[in-house]
């Protein structure tokens, strides 16, 4: 968490709270546009095609393409995401928050347009405008929706919500459910857009590109802000030695050991043991040898 630290310090001044209520202003302006001027919602909407001729607000306007019909099943859903950002911005705080999900917000758009490429130096670009205009690279937010919930999932997996409005079940089961989900619906795309060569093929292949790049934005993220010091070789084998010298203590029967006379508190009680900060593996010494050994490196 380092390089998250530094990025903090210096850009954390202008990171948004309260991000969620601004995701979820987009989806309401979503719906209405596109109850009252469908065609003016349909110019929001991610065409890749149209970007590369100048409709560059479609670049940001996709968020307010509505992930699902508007229902009293959508409004909980809506609900229930909102408490989930607002958790997860608690946790992390904003700043982070802000990073993941912009981050999860870049990934979703550039796999269109990636598609859109691939599509025009395969088969020309007037056929990849056709494909766009059709509708077949388009995206919404449904999977940066559901990436918020698997980490919300991977920070509380004891947490029990109620299914359904019936079934309690905790978090780490939706999550792996939803997880498993994912995964069939990535290979069943990709071996569909495999066997079709026609328009559905590359539906499919968008589709697959979707979930992709979901599922990349919540990996990289969380990969990338874990710490790997506890697996390094040196913090590997400092333990090894550690619980070596712990197991060889219970052996002896006593919790202190000087590696240097082999005195324990049990033979001598009168001494006083201290662990060495500049020797490697822990080791611990009495108070006649902590300031007079050498130091093992």
């Amino acid at each position: 968490m380092h390089w998250m630290n530094k990025l903090e310090k210096k850009l954390g001044k202008y990171a948004i709270p309260h991000l969620i209520i601004f995701v979820l202003g987009a989806y309401a302006i979503g719906y209405v546009l596109s109850i009252i001027s469908p065609e003016f919602y349909y110019a929001l909407q991610m065409n890749p095609a149209a970007i590369f001729h100048g409709q560059v607000w479609r670049l940001v306007t996709w968020v307010t393409c509505i992930p699902a019909p508007l229902s009293l099943f959508t409004i909980f859903m809506f609900m229930f995401y909102y408490w989930i950002g607002q958790t997860l911005e608690s946790v992390w705080g904003a700043f982070r928050y802000n990073v993941f999900i912009f981050f999860s917000y870049f990934l979703t758009t550039i796999g269109p347009i990636i598609m859109y490429l691939v599509i025009g130096f395969m088969y020309g670009f007037q056929t990849a405008d056709s494909v766009s205009q059709l509708g077949f690279l388009s995206c919404d937010t449904s999977y940066m929706n559901l990436t918020s919930f698997l980490a919300f999932a991977l920070l509380f997996p004891n947490y029990e919500v109620y299914f359904m409005f019936i079934l309690k079940v905790k978090m780490k089961w939706l999550a792996i459910a939803d997880a498993i989900l994912l995964g069939y619906n990535l290979l069943s795309n990709v071996m569909l857009a495999i066997r079709n060569t026609d328009g559905a093929g590359i539906l499919y292949a968008s589709n697959a590109v979707c979930v992709l790049c979901s599922v990349a934005s919540f990996l990289i993220y969380y990969f990338a802000t874990r710490n790997y010091k506890k697996i390094s070789p040196k913090e590997i084998k400092r333990k090894r030695v550690y619980h070596k010298q712990v197991k060889e203590a219970k052996e002896r029967g006593s919790r202190h050991y000087c590696a240097v006379c082999g005195r324990t508190e049990i033979s001598n009680p009168e001494l006083s043991f201290r662990f060495c900060s500049k020797c490697n593996g822990n080791l611990e010494y009495c108070n006649d040898h902590l300031f007079t050994h050498e130091h093992k490196k």
